[in-house]
């Protein structure tokens, strides 16, 4: 594939996965005002965020990908995308605790399609050496669709109402979806592979070949507990900055957007060209780059939530937000890697599913239940020493992912 070729199919996958993430997070800037307009708890809220979201994108993510693996990925891509956008603008018209969990179960439906097959594409569009950069390029879309969605969530739901957030950026996504269906081309399997094969897997020899590849486990479950705390930051950090710095739905947007945007950025970036760099002529290279970030994350983010003044909070949070995001280009490279090109979108799927079940499902309900159940002792800091608890998942996935960088060379894929 020519390289202006593979820019493209870049350049588009990312605008798609910003407005995934833009979707996907616009909630956690709205859960106050949804709060108190529909009469939830913070334990509501996290279901809500989390496991509404993860039941059908974390399921139906595995099948998806496994049709992907057979069909046109960009189809795929592009049918998500509108369902998805879809789903958000239905969270609009939501009078209920269970309307508007039944609408974000349907934003996971569409979800499920859009990334794992994502990964595959661009992985099949760059050369194994350039894959850490492309693939942390691509996972800008979490920073950028973050941020936008807290910026235009927090200044639509304070001019408007938080339901008209939702439905403005629905139908704004879903003018996109022919922009994925008829602009981006689909990259042959393996075009930049030694082993090339067109021939797709069964999902009984994905699950044969993982097997016998430790490193995958460990790095799916080691990214699994580094998002319990970054799903559950991202939802609860707006919160945490209403609760305890009593700051306005603007503020708070303005002030975590840009925390997000500015340290996301720098931090995929980073770890995708620290990853390439350190994997270059050692696989493990690519799981102790992210293993690092996250040790020094967790001492900063602790003194952050504690810090008496906004501004010293802006910069301690900024930093380990960069370190927390880092492992995302090497992370997912090395997972590509394990396996041949032919089982790359189900085997994301698989990474997936554990990274997001446990992420997303758990993470965003634990650090509410904890809230709700600490609330009694600390009041409205309940919220700030929940956060403060979950950083020990940090520290597991650290050694997760060190334990997997002494596999890594044995169980990379060299066709």
């Amino acid at each position: 594939m020519a390289a202006t070729s593979g820019r493209r199919v870049l350049a588009i996958l990312l605008l798609a996965y910003i407005f995934n993430f833009l979707d996907r997070q616009i909630v956690s800037i709205l859960a106050e005002p949804i709060k108190k307009d529909l009469g939830l708890t913070d334990g509501q809220l996290g279901l809500m965020g989390g496991l509404a979201f993860a039941l059908f994108y974390t399921g139906l993510g595995i099948p998806i990908a496994w049709l992907a693996d057979r069909k046109s990925r960009v189809t795929i891509i592009s049918v998500s995308l509108a369902l998805w956008s879809g789903f958000t603008a239905l969270c609009g018209f939501a009078g209920n605790f269970w309307q508007l969990f039944l609408a974000r179960m349907g934003v996971g439906v569409g979800e499920a399609g859009g990334v794992a097959p994502s990964y595959a594409l661009i992985s099949d569009s760059f050369p194994p050496n350039q894959r850490g950069r492309a693939l942390a390029i691509f996972s800008f879309g979490i920073p950028i669709g973050s941020a936008l969605g807290i910026f235009f969530g927090g200044w639509i739901a304070s001019n408007i109402d938080w339901r008209a957030a939702f439905i403005i950026v629905g139908l704004a996504g879903l003018f996109l979806a022919p922009l994925v269906k008829f602009g981006v081309p689909e990259a042959p399997r393996g075009g930049f592979d030694e082993a090339r094969t067109e021939e797709a897997a069964s999902l009984a020899q994905v699950g044969r070949i993982l097997s016998k590849k430790p490193s995958f486990w460990l790095l799916s479950f080691g990214s699994a507990c580094s998002s319990v705390i970054g799903y559950g930051f991202a939802f609860w950090l707006p919160s945490f900055l209403a609760r305890s710095h009593g700051l306005d739905l603007v503020d708070r947007s303005l002030f975590y957007g840009t925390i997000a945007l500015i340290g996301g950025l720098a931090g995929v970036w980073m770890g995708g060209w620290l990853g390439d760099k350190a994997g270059a002529t050692d696989p493990g290279g690519y799981a102790r780059v992210p293993a690092y970030c996250f040790l020094l994350a967790i001492p900063l983010y602790a003194v952050g939530l504690f810090a008496p003044s906004l501004l010293v909070t802006f910069l301690l949070l900024l930093v380990p937000t960069a370190l927390a995001l880092a492992w995302l280009g090497p992370g997912i490279a090395a997972i590509q890697q394990v396996v041949p090109p032919q089982m790359r979108a189900t085997a994301s799927a698989i990474f997936l599913f554990v990274n997001n079940l446990i992420g997303i499902g758990f993470g965003t309900w634990f650090l509410g239940f904890m809230s709700d159940s600490m609330a009694a002792t600390y009041g409205e800091d309940s919220l700030r020493y929940s956060m403060i608890y979950g950083l020990a998942f940090y520290l597991a996935a650290a050694t997760l992912y060190l334990t997997a960088a002494r596999r890594l060379n044995r169980d990379w894929y060299r066709g």
